[in-house]
């Protein structure tokens, strides 16, 4: 696997400040609050949409004084071909195995059930792409680069593997996502990337919704 120096560990790269986090757990709430309150028709699929836009510009805010450093914080560097297909694989894998573990969570049904048209490939877009990229962004971009800079990339690897489960509320949702949690968690810290667990999470979510949208009877 193509290994590229880490920007956690490289004098050379800006890491992640402890005011980074902060400046996004305190703009998030203000931009979410207004975003909902600001929503139309608070539908479940505009409130999740609203939600995932919400981390993003938040991040964006959060990190934008670091400037060019920041993606390079965030972990956006380039990584070889080899990690994309082996995360891909490996979520593919281990998404299937997990899905026959257990129903699918209440939470998901009520998001994805009886959408046709329009409907259904705007829930794909907001579930098969805006969240994965809001929930790499902030839990393996944002939260494990200041544990990382902080402490280690082994308690950046636990927590943020166990916050992108939590985060997910329903227990039986929790349950299902904390082995892709500590899978997404493993390729940031060997890869030193976000960019194989960004593909890997947006391909397994289109897949995951595509089937429940368009397959489901």
């Amino acid at each position: 696997m193509d290994e590229p120096s880490n920007p956690l560990i490289d004098n050379t790269s800006r890491r992640l400040p402890g005011w980074s986090m902060l400046a996004f757990l305190v703009v998030a709430p203000l931009i979410g609050l207004l975003a909902f309150w600001l929503l139309p028709e608070r539908t479940n699929l505009s409130v999740l949409a609203t939600f995932f836009a919400t981390c993003l510009l938040a991040l964006f805010i959060a990190v934008l004084p670091l400037g060019r450093d920041a993606p390079a914080a965030l972990g956006l560097r380039p990584v070889g071909w080899r990690p994309i297909v082996l995360a891909v694989l490996g979520t593919t894998v281990l998404s299937f195995v997990v899905s026959q573990l257990g129903p699918q969570p209440e939470g998901v049904r009520e998001v994805t059930q009886g959408l046709q048209g329009i409907q259904a490939l705007q829930t794909l877009a907001v579930l098969g792409l805006l969240a994965p990229v809001a929930e790499e962004l902030v839990f393996r971009g944002l939260l494990y680069g200041w544990l990382a800079g902080r402490w280690s990339n082994l308690v950046a690897f636990i927590v943020s593997s166990l916050a992108f489960a939590a985060a997910h509320t329903e227990p039986l949702h929790i349950l299902l996502v904390l082995p892709l949690g500590f899978w997404f968690g493993w390729l940031r810290w060997r890869t030193g990337s976000l960019v194989p667990t960004i593909m890997a999470h947006i391909i397994n979510n289109t897949i995951a919704v595509s089937a429940a949208v368009f397959l489901a009877p």
